[in-house]
């Protein structure tokens, strides 16, 4: 039975070893489990078919068992009035009967065995289920988290390279007002130099006009008294 021998090796497989394996953890345990829970239920409807087949052998050999019985009664009883050719029937009867209640009890032995394994592999399946769906929650937790980190990274990233911007900008500030330093100062060299003559006439002129206003207020003020 080909679904035997394929949960066979899901039973042998260490799935958290090819989790740890795998590129996309998260994308691997969903293909598991999108795998297992399609195969649940026909694993389930085998279980139930193996664990009825068991049932049916049992009962069988209890029957045949049961019939052996009845046999030797007979067979006493067709004795005990004498009859020993019935008696003999019926104890040919039980013989056959004992050789069928041989078969059957090993019937029932492979399948107690095949039900008791498939019943391993069904429970199996369902913690295997339950086992991944719990990791899967918390891969993606996880997943999450580092997606966040990530636009964390790149903005730290981007607020790096701000930084690097705004030292270049002070850089070409210093350079710019260097420029303007040097430009001021070839501005000055460049100036003809002053005449001396011409501000000192500037400083007596200025006093010259001083004085005839005071001469000129004067003039009024001698004006007023007289009046």
């Amino acid at each position: 039975m080909s679904i035997l021998k394929r949960f066979k090796d899901i039973m042998a497989s260490n799935m958290n070893a090819l989790l740890d394996k795998a590129e996309n953890p998260e994308k691997m345990i969903d293909q598991y489990l999108r795998n297992l829970k399609r195969d649940l239920g026909q694993v389930k409807a085998e279980t139930a078919s193996i664990m009825a087949e068991e049932q049916r052998a049992k009962r069988e050999l209890n029957e045949c068992t049961s019939d052996i019985e009845k046999m030797q009664q007979y067979a006493v009883k067709a004795l005990e009035v004498g009859n020993e050719d019935d008696a003999r029937k019926f104890l040919e009867r039980k013989a056959t009967l004992t050789e069928k209640e041989t078969q059957l009890e090993h019937s029932l032995e492979l399948a107690e065995a095949n039900s008791i394994q498939m019943r391993q592999m069904h429970d199996k399946l369902v913690q295997d289920i339950g086992e991944l769906d719990a990791r899967r929650t918390m891969l993606k937790g996880k997943a999450a988290v580092a997606k966040t980190q990530k636009r964390m990274n790149e903005i730290g990233t981007s607020v790096t390279g701000a930084n690097q911007s705004l030292s270049e900008f002070d850089r070409l500030e210093e350079k710019i007002n260097r420029s303007f330093d040097e430009s001021q100062a070839m501005a000055a060299l460049n100036r003809a130099p002053e005449d001396e003559i011409k501000d000192l006439a500037a400083k007596y002129k200025k006093s010259v006009n001083v004085d005839d206003e005071l001469a000129a207020l004067k003039a009024q003020l001698k004006s007023k008294d007289d009046d």
